[in-house]
């Protein structure tokens, strides 16, 4: 096992530390987590979230849980993985929370503004676009990854883009996505199958019944991660999606914090995606902050 450790500049004029325990790098749920150290100077006044949570003692943080290599949660082990989760975890720690202080509340997508709006959780870090019309109701910090409608094929495909999905290739998304309603729109003569989860979609792509599973790259390289001798992600983001942390309407002061953190990490970030993205080959590289 290797160990080492790198200095993450924060802003607010503190720094935190990350300490990376990996075995096997990029295979989910196969290494260890990465470990965070807790900053013990933070500087950060005039955000009631903070506040409220400095004084509870604990941070409550959305995530998804069914995303291999983003956001997952092992049923067995009950150990929670995947870039997005180790993103949570940078920022709870940079706020002074420690591992045991964080409360992970897994949330729909379709229930992420709700809770945010209900005060039920502090942030959420999981697959959440930034669009103007949820800027309406809660803020984004971020974002902190680029990514955009993709495409997962088995290992051995020819298929190499989007420009070769046709007659003869069957196309897997979940019900009601936005992904499965622009093959649709913009791809009329390539068939469609529907599942509830991608999941099902990649078990139907594994055992020869449909040709291609697609969504947001992101979330493809995953589960490519997860089985890099058997699937592959091929061409490049057909649309664009922006990923930021969902925070209270608002609170200002906590979304110029985090935006600070994401800035002065130093290679953080570049050590989180490896260590939970990395196997699939795919270079990442961290986006530049919008302080909208």
């Amino acid at each position: 096992m290797r160990k080492r450790k790198i200095t993450a500049l924060m802003g607010a004029g503190f720094a935190a530390l990350l300490v990376l325990t990996g075995c096997a790098e990029g295979a989910p749920g196969a290494h260890e987590p990465l470990e965070f150290e807790v900053a013990s100077d933070v500087a950060l006044e005039g955000s009631p979230t903070y506040d409220a949570a400095s004084q509870s003692g604990t941070i409550r943080v959305g995530v998804k849980e069914d995303q291999p290599g983003l956001g997952y949660l092992d049923a067995t082990t009950g150990e929670r993985s995947g870039f997005d989760v180790d993103i949570a975890r940078w920022i709870a720690a940079s706020l002074g929370f420690s591992e045991d202080q964080i409360e992970f509340q897994a949330i729909p997508s379709a229930n992420r503004e709700q809770a945010l709006v209900n005060g039920d959780i502090d942030y959420y870090v999981g697959t959440y676009s930034i669009t103007d019309e949820r800027k309406t109701q809660i803020d984004f910090a971020g974002p902190y990854y680029v990514t955009g409608q993709g495409l997962l094929v088995r290992a051995d495909s020819d298929i190499a883009s989007e420009a070769d999905l046709g007659a003869d290739t069957n196309v897997c998304s979940a019900t009601g996505s936005t992904p499965i309603q622009n093959i649709r729109d913009n791809y009329p003569e390539v068939p469609v199958t529907e599942f509830d989860t991608y999941s099902q979609c990649v078990e139907a792509l594994t055992n020869n019944q449909v040709d291609v599973v697609t969504t947001d790259e992101a979330i493809l390289l995953g589960y490519a991660a997860e089985q890099p001798e058997d699937l592959k992600v091929v061409g490049e983001p057909f649309t664009e999606e922006n990923y930021g942390i969902g925070l209270p309407l608002g609170d200002d002061a906590l979304r110029t914090f985090i935006n600070d953190t994401l800035e002065n990490g130093g290679e953080t970030w570049q050590e989180i995606y490896d260590h939970n993205l990395g196997a699939t080959g795919v270079a990442g590289e961290q986006p530049q902050v919008d302080r909208y």
